[in-house]
């Protein structure tokens, strides 16, 4: 963590596991399946879950296998979010948090090609791994707790299919129509 990362995590603690959580559970109360707002909580699932896999692999060959999941989920998802939804907020009147979450999303990528070039089973990559995860969560609590909520009540219920659609093509461009456990 960079002498600058470490001042910044100290005047804005992260969000506690419990917060996050019920933020999830509130967005998830406002959504149905197949919604576009469920796809990507959803995908939130799928991220958090690729972190702990990676963290837990036991060996050099699992963990970067693991590894390479996470980035293939990441992003796709953010791909998906990047063409589909951030443009949504923008035009709505949230420039400022669609170009927010397009830079923390950017940096997160550059993040994962330098975890690339960490020995996998050092606690560098460990630590890397965790800088990662920590962004990404509070990225997740963002859009849960009110950027997407936002958004959603902001659309119009034609419109929420067309972007429902929309952030579908985006994922199966990137992912096809694997699941999350045959990207590995």
């Amino acid at each position: 963590m960079s002498f600058f990362d470490k001042i910044v995590a100290t005047i804005t603690p992260p969000e506690s596991d419990e917060t996050r959580l019920d933020a999830r559970a509130r967005a998830r109360a406002e959504t149905e399946p197949g919604h576009w707002l469920s796809l990507v909580l959803d995908h939130h699932d799928q991220i958090e879950q690729a972190f702990a896999d990676a963290r837990s692999a036991a060996t050099a060959e699992d963990r970067i296998t693991a590894q390479k999941k996470l980035a293939v989920i990441l992003t796709g998802h953010s791909n998906a979010e990047e063409t589909v939804l951030y443009p949504e907020m923008a035009d709505h009147g949230h420039k400022t948090h669609a170009g927010l979450a397009y830079e923390e999303q950017a940096m997160t990528k550059v993040q994962l090609a330098l975890l690339e070039k960490i020995d996998p089973m050092t606690q560098d990559f460990l630590d890397k791994l965790e800088h990662i995860r920590g962004a990404v969560t509070h990225h997740m609590y963002q859009e849960e707790s009110s950027w997407l909520l936002d958004l959603k009540s902001e659309l119009p219920p034609g419109r929420q299919a067309v972007i429902a659609q929309r952030y579908r093509e985006e994922i199966d461009r990137y992912l096809g129509t694997k699941t999350a456990d045959e990207l590995a």
